[in-house]
């Protein structure tokens, strides 16, 4: 694991999610988790609130389903009740001493998630072919754990200021802007921007999710989100509200800001925010 140069340690939590159906579909086929863990219990936490980093794990998610009839709805729930499931059993293992990394305990969790959503599309007509981004970060002091499949979003925005996106957006739009053959604005523009080659379930025969650490300190901030978001605001737009927020409505909380202004902007897909705030003491 790299050192990190962390000037100074953060020692609360400070998170406000909002899921959005958004202003032309009838369902939400995002969903959205929080959740704090140790080892005796797993909590679920609100849609806001604030906690000590050293008192427990925690766990936040986005995912954003896909299929026909209800299907996507259920098939995102079906990726977040999973977490809730699964995930508490290997964290007793890790408690308990046993040595698990947390690549190897994310990855099963995906394996795990991917092949149920699988099984429920062969065994029910009406779930063919279901499935779901899922973008997971997993907070311990100093560090975020992240693993990620499909285009929902992870975000970094450091204390000292800028965005930074730490998740790959599995299409093809998504590599050619990594290897800089297009830019934001192109990308956003591209016919195929929307064709996800990787994610939980569907047709996916073996997904390959990404996984990643980064250290953080106080004062930076975490935007997990769903592509509705992405469709709705810029970069810079994220950026802007997460940290100055709406003088408008200086009311909401980040993520109410964000979705607020996306919805009204496009609003055209179900719209998801979670905002993780790292405080100082």
């Amino acid at each position: 694991m790299p050192e990190t140069d962390l000037e100074e340690p953060a020692s609360m939590l400070r998170w406000s999610g909002v899921t959005d159906v958004g202003r032309y579909r009838k369902n939400n086929e995002d969903a959205f988790l929080a959740l704090a863990l140790d080892g005796k219990e797993v909590r679920f936490l609100g849609k806001y609130g604030e906690a000590k980093l050293e008192t427990c794990d925690y766990i936040f998610a986005v995912s954003d389903g896909m299929g026909g009839a209800n299907a996507g709805e259920f098939a995102s729930r079906v990726a977040v009740n999973k977490i809730t499931e699964l995930l508490p059993k290997s964290f007793h293992s890790a408690a308990m001493g046993i040595e698990v990394g947390f690549q190897d305990i994310l990855a099963q969790l995906f394996d795990e998630i991917h092949s149920e959503m699988a099984h429920m599309g062969r065994c029910y007509e009406e779930l063919s072919g279901m499935g779901a981004t899922l973008t997971l970060c997993w907070v311990r002091p100093e560090w975020l754990y992240f693993a990620h499949i499909g285009d929902s979003r992870l975000y970094h925005l450091p204390k000292d200021g800028g965005i930074r996106q730490l998740s790959d957006d599995h299409t093809h739009v998504g590599w050619l802007l990594r290897q800089r053959k297009l830019n934001e604005r192109e990308a956003r523009s591209h016919p195929g921007r929307n064709g996800l080659q990787q994610v939980l379930g569907g047709k996916n025969q073996s997904p390959s999710p990404q996984f990643g650490a980064v250290g953080y300190e106080a004062g930076d901030r975490f935007l997990l989100c769903s592509d509705g978001l992405v469709e709705g605001l810029w970069d810079s737009g994220m950026n802007r509200l997460i940290r100055k927020g709406n003088p408008m409505a200086k009311e909401l909380n980040p993520a109410e800001c964000l979705v607020a202004e996306a919805v009204k902007t496009d609003g055209k897909d179900n719209t998801t925010a979670l905002v993780l705030e790292m405080e100082g003491g």
